[in-house]
C-alpha cells in the first residue's frame, strides 16, 4: 500500500513512521510512505497556506490553491488513484471497521489540517473526512499517524501473528477480555483457574463473558443487541 501525506509540518512524521512495525513494514515493501510539505505548492515569498475567512470570524483557514495543486501533483506520482482523506474534527468517526475498509485500498492520500480548518472548495476534493475523536487537536498530523498505524497493522505480513488483529478490542464489536502471562501468582493475585485449565471451550466461553462484561461497563454504546455486535453503520 502506498500512503501519501500532505502537511505543513512534515518533520513530525519522521520518527513515528520509521519506528517499530511501521518501519519494518516499509523495509519489507508492504508499506510505501511519502510525506509532502504543503508549502512546496505555494507561490508567494511567505509560502502562505492560510488566509482570513470570508464573513469574518476567529482564526484562519487553509487556502484552496496550495491544496489543489498538491493533491493534483501527488495524485499523479503513482499509477493508482488515491483515496483522498482529510483529517478533520467534523469527519466520519474513525473506527476499527473504517480501518479495515481502508486496508483494502491500494493507495491513500491523507491531508492534515491546521488553523480553523479547510476552505470548503478544498474539502470537496475529499473522498471522505475522518475524525479520530470528539475533541480538537492543533492539527491533523497526529490523527494521520493514528490512521496509518491502525490501517497498516491490518496489511498482510505486518503483524507476526495474524490472530492478533482478530482477537483484540473492537475487532468483533467488543472490548478485549483480560489477559495474563507468567507468573501464575504475583503479589497474591492469581491468574484465573480457567485460563490454566487447558480446556479451550471453557476458556473461549470465559473470554466471551469477560469481553461482554467489560464492554457493558466501559463502552455500552458498542452493544447493539444480545450478541454484542457493534453497530458500524
Amino acid at each position: 500500500m502506498r500512503v501519501d501525506i500532505i502537511s505543513i509540518f512534515p518533520e513530525m512524521f519522521d520518527a513515528p513512521l520509521s519506528a517499530s512495525l511501521l518501519g519494518a513494514a516499509q523495509e519489507k515493501g508492504i508499506l510505501d510512505l511519502h510525506v509532502h510539505d504543503l508549502r512546496d505548492y505555494t507561490h508567494d515569498r511567505h509560502r502562505s497556506t492560510d488566509d482570513a475567512p470570508y464573513g469574518g470570524g476567529p482564526g484562519m483557514l487553509m487556502k484552496p490553491e496550495p491544496l489543489f495543486e498538491a493533491i493534483e501533483a501527488i495524485s499523479a506520482m503513482a499509477q493508482d488513484t488515491p483515496h483522498i482523506l482529510f483529517l478533520s474534527p467534523g469527519g466520519r468517526p474513525f473506527t476499527q471497521q473504517v480501518a479495515k475498509e481502508l486496508s483494502g485500498r491500494q493507495r491513500l492520500l491523507l491531508v492534515c489540517g491546521r488553523y480553523e480548518g479547510f476552505d470548503q472548495r478544498a474539502l470537496d476534493l475529499a473522498d471522505a473526512e475522518l475524525s479520530i475523536g470528539d475533541y480538537v487537536l492543533t492539527g491533523g498530523e497526529l490523527p494521520a499517524m493514528v490512521v496509518i498505524d491502525a490501517v497498516a497493522r491490518l496489511l498482510p505480513g505486518v503483524l507476526g501473528d495474524c490472530g492478533s488483529c482478530v482477537e483484540e478490542s473492537f475487532s468483533a464489536g467488543l472490548l478485549e477480555y483480560p489477559q495474563y502471562t507468567r507468573p501464575a501468582t504475583y503479589r497474591g493475585v492469581e491468574v484465573p483457574e480457567v485460563l490454566r485449565s487447558g480446556d479451550h471451550a471453557r476458556i473461549a466461553a470465559w473470554r466471551r463473558e469477560m469481553s461482554l462484561a467489560k464492554t457493558l461497563q466501559v463502552r455500552p454504546d458498542l452493544l447493539s443487541g444480545p450478541e454484542g455486535v457493534a453497530d458500524d453503520g
